[in-house]
């Protein structure tokens, strides 16, 4: 099995969407911005849950095409270079898919799987033990409701802290590893 990294951008009160499903409060400076290309340097594969697949597909074919945000300009061609995975039961796939997989099917993956939001599809992976590295980017921002950091499970995990660090001085990243016992 490869190495499968979930990489999210929180609120401070543990969302990462809003109460209507908005996603316009995480902000990528510059150091931010470098951390999140340093993981793209990283994988070979991105991987991603059906719901935010069709917010992804929507708009980073076009993206660097349709303003000069510098992270939107460097991580459009990455994106579409990139083999992507999408974990669904019933997603037919389209032209940007290359491939629709089951969430077990994860473990027969090899190289570097980058999981990029979506509480549903971390928390079915963290049940699975199938995420070896958290990137958790914590926003200074309480967003008062929205989608929590993880879909409700019944399996409870223990993470390690492996790092923490503050970005563009206020935004806190830590990584965790799942403890293993």
């Amino acid at each position: 099995m490869g190495t499968v990294i979930y990489w999210v951008h929180a609120s401070v009160d543990g969302f990462i969407d809003g109460p209507r499903g908005e996603f316009d409060w995480p902000v990528m400076g510059p150091e931010l911005s470098a951390y999140s290309e340093a993981l793209d340097d990283r994988t070979t594969t991105l991987l991603y849950g059906r719901p935010v697949w069709e917010m992804m597909v929507g708009f980073w074919p076009d993206a660097d095409r349709l303003g000069n945000d510098p992270h939107t300009r460097a991580f459009a061609p990455f994106w579409r270079a990139t083999p992507k995975l999408v974990v669904s039961s019933d997603y037919p796939g389209d032209n940007w898919t290359d491939r629709v997989i089951r969430p077990d099917d994860v473990r027969d993956l090899d190289g570097t799987i980058l999981l990029t939001g979506g509480s549903g599809l971390a928390a079915a992976l963290t049940e699975r033990g199938l995420i070896d590295e958290y990137h958790v980017a914590t926003h200074p921002v309480v967003l008062g409701g929205g989608k929590p950091l993880f879909a409700a499970t019944d399996t409870r995990r223990t993470l390690d802290l492996r790092s923490s660090r503050v970005l563009d001085q206020n935004i806190v990243v830590n990584v965790y590893t799942l403890s293993r016992p």
